[in-house]
């Protein structure tokens, strides 16, 4: 990003950050605790975030959602920003990859399941 690009990139305050997301404001101090997030000072204190903070707190809704942990989220990120990886990174991504794969399977046959029993009782008074 240059110079001009940066400056002329708006900040935004927390609070729209939270919205744009989907979350509380706590959750985005949260995410900033954790190293997920960096916020920019204003000159009266205030927190400060690049726009791109709004899809960054979704992705780690996604992962949270997922079952990773902050720890792990932090490992991924490196990736998310510069599009490399390196061969334990990729292992790690995949290991993630192959354990949200187990999870939906196990879900799709719950779900399956689940329409068994309605279509069952749909016969019935």
């Amino acid at each position: 990003m240059t110079a001009t690009t940066a400056a002329a990139e708006r900040l935004i305050r927390i609070g729209e950050v939270a919205r744009g997301a989907g979350v509380s404001v706590r959750a985005v101090r949260y995410y900033e605790q954790q190293g997920l997030l960096i916020a920019e000072r204003s000159p009266s204190g205030q927190r400060l975030y690049r726009q791109d903070a709004i899809a960054l707190i979704r992705f780690f809704q996604q992962m949270f959602a997922a079952g990773l942990t902050s720890r792990r989220i932090t490992e991924l990120l490196p990736c998310w920003d510069s599009g490399h990886t390196d061969a334990e990174q990729r292992a790690m991504l995949r290991a993630e990859r192959d354990r949200i794969r187990a999870k939906v399977d196990d879900l799709q046959a719950a779900l399956d399941r689940l329409d068994e029993v309605i279509a069952v009782t749909d016969t019935h008074p």
